[in-house]
């Protein structure tokens, strides 16, 4: 449902009447750039031709996405015009496509590898964790290995088992490795290029349910910092704190809040390791109360961290438990099921609630 919402960023503030999250043009005082509206599947796939035409090192790799263009559809045309060399389909085997791209990237190129679906990264798992996340460090420095993993995650789409799946936090907690999710075709146009310029291993999650959203996309405009959280609606009631699927049902329920008389602050997490709490913590300090969505299960999570360091650093100023609205822990139900898993707006909305009545 299209919503009016304002954005508050580095840039000042960027006001959107369509629902979408659009970039304040001409931020950095240049002028602004001719809009278009695109998917967040579009956006992905401007960001990953921008990124090759500007770098000849860029290369793609993965499980069909040459000449099919991805089983979403996000390298289309890619194969087309920069050639086999740069755009790689691989065998079924992503410790393989993970590995192959360590190499490239130990070779100084810059690989960017898709996994067809989230549960599909753990046969790759080793390689990610024991592999990339240590080789800079492991080598003092000397080794870099600017890899970027792609990884459609999250439920919604009727999919069956290994096909929908959070598992962002297994890499959150890695060290060496950095963590972002985008969710908007803004910031999946932006973020993908800053993550491909990275000179670290970045996992990129992309909400796969949110793929055919559209919003306003600015190509001139100036981006936000890659991991940085971002305030996308102010308010002093409390604050919700989300990223990458959710964000869409969170700017929903401060909609849906509103008409209710209750101002809420919606922050957009958008960089998951690093996280960038100060946000979160001076929205704390004003409104005096936090609740914390994510698709992901609850225990030992993303969630579970921000509540904990929340609690640390804003605990005089709290008026309410932090509340977290997340996935369950159980292993991801059937298709059938989905809906009684994944949060939604009314799970949101009783959370507030019970906040704002504590």
């Amino acid at each position: 449902m299209a919503e009016t919402r304002s954005r508050t960023t580095a840039q000042g503030t960027d006001t959107a009447g369509d629902g979408s999250t659009r970039q304040a043009a001409g931020a950095a005082g240049g002028p602004a750039g001719t809009t278009q509206k695109v998917t967040i599947a579009k956006a992905l796939n401007l960001g990953l031709r921008a990124a090759m035409e500007r770098d000849p090192k860029v290369v793609l790799l993965g499980e069909d996405i040459g000449k099919l263009g991805g089983v979403f559809r996000i390298t289309d045309g890619l194969q087309k015009d920069f050639g086999e060399q740069r755009v790689m389909d691989t065998p079924l085997a992503e410790s393989g496509i993970i590995g192959t791209a360590i190499g490239l990237a130990i070779r100084g190129y810059r690989p960017v590898c898709e996994i067809q679906f989230d549960g599909f990264i753990f046969p790759g798992f080793d390689q990610i964790v024991s592999q990339l996340a240590k080789l800079h460090f492991r080598t003092q420095g000397r080794i870099k290995v600017p890899v970027v993993i792609r990884v459609p995650f999250g439920g919604g789409i009727g999919a069956v088992e290994h096909h929908s799946e959070s598992p962002e936090s297994y890499f959150a907690h890695t060290a060496g490795l950095k963590v972002v999710a985008c969710g908007d075709p803004v910031d999946a146009y932006w973020m993908i290029q800053q993550a491909i310029a990275s000179d670290d291993p970045v996992l990129f999650f992309e909400p796969k349910r949110r793929y055919q959203e559209k919003a306003e996309l600015d190509t001139s405009a100036t981006p936000f910092p890659l991991h940085a959280s971002r305030v996308l609606q102010q308010g002093s009631d409390a604050t919700v704190v989300c990223y990458g699927p959710m964000v869409r049902t969170c700017t929903d329920a401060v909609r849906v809040a509103a008409e209710d008389g209750h101002r809420l602050e919606l922050i957009d997490l958008r960089s998951l390791s690093p996280l960038d709490l100060a946000p979160v913590f001076e929205s704390v300090r004003r409104t005096g109360r936090l609740i914390v969505v994510s698709e992901a299960p609850g225990e030992s999570s993303i969630a579970a961290e921000i509540a904990a360091q929340v609690q640390q650093e804003c605990f005089y100023s709290l008026e309410a438990p932090v509340l977290r609205v997340t996935g369950f822990d159980t292993p991801y139900p059937p298709a059938k099921l989905e809906e009684e898993f994944l949060p939604d707006l009314d799970r949101v909305l009783d959370a507030v609630e019970r906040s704002l009545r504590w």
